[in-house]
């Protein structure tokens, strides 16, 4: 009985010294979902969002209700979940005794911009003033974001579907052409070989034509120095596309600027919180810099602006100003201003000569379709009745 019991054992010894694997069943799981909830990052809410979020909760705290209150009313019947949950996560931060810009901060959901903006509306006790200029300011941007998109993308859409028209002809319905003509023993010369041989040439080289594009469209969407070449390349070619461009770019960071300094930020916190509306473009580097110099080295303002930044001349010599009469809010909100008002009369002009650009492309574009369709076709018929058939 014993010798059995003794030898029985060990039978059952390797499976219970078996090593479980790292991260094998329910446990694993959970341990990939942990990992990756903690690595997604939340998503923004846009800016037409914010805008409807920020007017109605602003329109509540003008008429005296409290932070909470007006969050839980906006909330309420919301058809949209993702900002109703944010919302009420917001309201119990606050109820729990968190700041109100805090709460909005700990969603990471809103930029350094809204958050100080909150901050400092809260501060001075001028929320519903806060909420009102974020709405502002956002509104603004939309409406110059859907101009440049009416201005750029109808344009592209045009030049892409003649493109597709003109290759579709010369790679199906010109070689049956040809092959018609062909078939009569007419030998093609003058127009006419030239209309073939431009159609033999697309038909071997459009595939590389469509690759190098969809090549170059993805670069340009991922590289975000090859974007800042191009358009610093093309600004450095085309007036009207710098003037645009500048005055854009400038109306957003002095706009912001005025927006933090005008509800009590420092100077050097609002121009750093400012740099991150105009991210991704060479003034995002200039203005950390120009903020880092006046805050530190002492420097005035406008020396700053002048010796790191590519700002234009004007906006040097209005800080200037504002700096020997101490109104730099007054001379912040006139560039703002000044460069909103630039940019609606260049967003004019840069439409209407890209519609004029885009008429010219569709008409050459149209033209070479229907020549190099149609063209061989009437010179055939004289050729045919010379030939005798």
């Amino acid at each position: 009985m014993t010798s059995a019991a003794a030898t029985a054992k060990p039978a059952h010894a390797p499976d219970a010294a078996k090593p479980k694997k790292e991260g094998s069943g329910s446990s694993g799981k959970k341990e990939i979902q942990i990992r990756f909830q903690k690595d997604a990052k939340p998503k923004p809410f846009n800016k037409k969002q914010l805008v409807q979020m920020f007017r109605g909760i602003g329109s509540m705290l003008r008429a005296q209700i409290n932070t909470a209150d007006a969050l839980k009313y906006y909330a309420q019947g919301l058809p949209d979940k993702t900002i109703s949950g944010t919302l009420d996560k917001i309201r119990e931060n606050i109820n729990a005794g968190m700041s109100v810009h805090e709460a909005f901060r700990r969603t990471g959901k809103f930029s350094d911009m809204v958050v100080g903006l909150i901050q400092a509306g809260s501060d001075a006790g001028q929320l519903h003033e806060a909420f009102k200029s974020l709405a502002d300011r956002f509104t603004s941007e939309l409406y110059f974001t859907k101009a440049i998109r009416k201005a750029t993308m109808m344009p592209a859409i045009v030049i892409t579907i003649l493109t597709g028209a003109f290759i579709v002809s010369q790679v199906k319905i010109v070689p049956q052409v040809e092959e018609m003509l062909l078939s009569v023993n007419q030998e093609p010369d003058g127009l006419t070989a030239i209309s073939f041989g431009i159609a033999h040439t697309t038909q071997n080289v459009w595939h590389v034509f469509v690759l190098a594009v969809l090549a170059c469209i993805a670069v340009i969407w991922r590289s975000e120095h090859v974007r800042n070449t191009i358009m610093g390349l093309a600004m450095s070619k085309w007036r009207l596309l710098r003037l645009l461009i500048m005055s854009l770019r400038q109306m957003t960071f002095l706009s912001t600027i005025k927006l933090l300094h005008g509800n009590g930020i420092n100077l050097a916190k609002a121009i750093r919180v400012s740099a991150n509306s105009v991210k991704g473009t060479p003034f995002y580097k200039e203005l950390r810099d120009a903020a880092d110099k006046y805050e530190n080295s002492g420097v005035p303002l406008s020396t700053a602006f002048a010796k790191y930044t590519s700002v234009d001349s004007q906006v040097v010599h209005m800080l200037s100003i504002g700096e020997k009469s101490a109104s730099i809010d007054a001379q912040l909100e006139m560039l703002a201003t000044m460069y909103e008002e630039d940019a609606e009369n260049h967003m004019g002009a840069f439409t209407a000569t890209i519609n004029f650009i885009v008429l010219l492309i569709a008409v050459g574009l149209i033209a070479a379709v229907f020549i190099g369709t149609f063209l061989p076709i009437f010179l055939m018929g004289p050729k045919m009745m010379q030939g005798g058939i």
